[in-house]
């Protein structure tokens, strides 16, 4: 079978596996910080939660992420303030997700049995990826006897792709209603392939909550595990 062949099949199986990854759900990862001073043990303290950002408030997609903080709050022992009641405590939550990066990825002919493990992997150098000048970029790959050595120039074989990568952002603010004094602030970040506020924010409220209120000043990485299959 000629060389070409093997490549072609090579790609043929990248293909079958990245389809399968795709219909395959993946954890969330948040970074989280957290930081207290006086949040008082929960012992069924009101609270409201408001929008921390003017644009936000008042939106039926704010109504919704916002009773997912109620619930985290109403989980851990605190109560949503009835109507008319004065609460004890102010929750003001904000986020959002940036317009994305790119992100451009080189790799071998995966696959290809003159790329893989014939040769051992210490026989290749890593790729490294140069901007030149207008923003052109230049890709310098893995070097192959048979591609680059051994049949000169022209026989590179180089796989360049590039996805956008968006990161998203969950504040959080616990302030005391009667005289205003921060007890609680804590961010949340992530990154991701895609910008479904939707689908991000809940992982971010779930990352933020999950042992809360943590130590304060602590920087953790928080993984919340895909939605189960029904």
């Amino acid at each position: 079978m000629s060389k070409i062949n093997f490549r072609r099949l090579g790609l043929a199986a990248i293909t079958g596996a990245a389809l399968a990854l795709a219909g395959c759900a993946t954890p969330f990862k948040a970074n989280v910080s957290r930081f207290q001073t006086q949040l008082p043990a929960p012992q069924g303290q009101s609270f409201v939660v408001e929008a921390g950002n003017p644009n936000l408030a008042g939106g039926i997609e704010f109504g919704q992420y916002a009773n997912i903080v109620s619930g985290e709050l109403t989980r851990y022992g605190y109560r949503p303030a009835a109507n008319g009641e004065r609460p004890d405590m102010i929750v003001r939550m904000d986020y959002g997700v940036d317009k994305g990066r790119e992100r451009v990825v080189s790799s071998p002919g995966f696959g290809d049995p003159w790329y893989g493990g014939y040769y051992g992997r210490g026989f290749y150098g890593p790729p490294v990826i140069v901007r030149g000048r207008g923003g052109r970029r230049f890709v310098y790959g893995y070097r192959d006897p048979f591609m680059w050595g051994g049949f000169g120039p022209g026989w590179g074989y180089n796989d360049v792709s590039s996805y956008t990568v968006y990161t998203s952002g969950l504040n959080l603010q616990i302030n005391r209603a009667a005289d205003g004094s921060r007890l609680f602030e804590g961010h949340a970040e992530a990154q991701s392939r895609d910008n479904n506020l939707q689908a991000i924010v809940p992982n971010l409220v779930e990352a933020m909550f999950t042992g809360f209120p943590g130590n304060s000043g602590e920087r953790v990485r928080i993984t919340v595990a895909p939605p189960e299959k029904g």
